[in-house]
């Protein structure tokens, strides 16, 4: 992995990316890296869709992510993926959690929500990791912590050690939750290969 990058963060209000774009960028800063980030909230507390923007590397100017300019993608939901296609180019890597979450018009019978969806991605040339933060969490004993396995997962493909990230984990997250994080986190690690 190279020694500067971008990281666009995408889901819907309620899973947790604005943490997990902070301890990437808490872990990113700890050895050395200029990081600027941005968040863009929407409709997070109707369960809209939530963004942050992460850039690092020696010296970054601006924390927005230009469209094709996205090195990484975390999507917590499958088809806020698609929604941030845009933001990708053919060296882009996709983490993708496989969780669904039915947004209104879905759940009224408006629209359908769209299957194959990691057909879709890979159909583009791109890389995708699919992995399963909900399970990882659910079987940690804390469904809320699946971003934190998504945040392990992204780990395995940055250019700073685990460690960096533990810590970051220690630093932020509240101590009655710290040992099932870090917990889901390892196991979100193991996730990918």
């Amino acid at each position: 992995m190279k020694k500067s990058g971008n990281i666009l963060f995408c889901g819907v209000g309620g899973q947790g990316i604005l943490l997990a774009s902070e301890l990437t960028a808490e872990a990113l800063l700890a050895q050395g890296h200029d990081v600027k980030k941005s968040e863009v909230h929407g409709m997070a507390q109707r369960g809209g869709s939530v963004e942050a923007h992460l850039r690092y590397g020696e010296k970054v100017h601006s924390p927005l992510i230009e469209p094709g300019g996205a090195d990484l993608l975390l999507a917590f939901e499958i088809m806020e993926a698609l929604r941030y296609l845009p933001y990708l180019n053919k060296k882009s890597k996709v983490i993708v959690n496989t969780q669904r979450i039915m947004p209104p018009a879905v759940a009224t019978g408006k629209t359908v929500y769209p299957e194959n969806i990691l057909e879709e991605l890979t159909s583009r040339g791109l890389t995708v990791i699919p992995v399963d933060g909900f399970e990882i969490a659910k079987a940690a004993g804390n469904v809320k912590a699946a971003n934190v396995a998504l945040v392990g997962a992204l780990s395995k493909l940055l250019p700073i050690p685990e460690a960096a990230f533990i810590a970051a984990i220690e630093k932020r997250v509240p101590a009655r939750f710290l040992e099932v994080n870090l917990k889901v986190f390892k196991a979100g690690r193991k996730a990918v290969k």
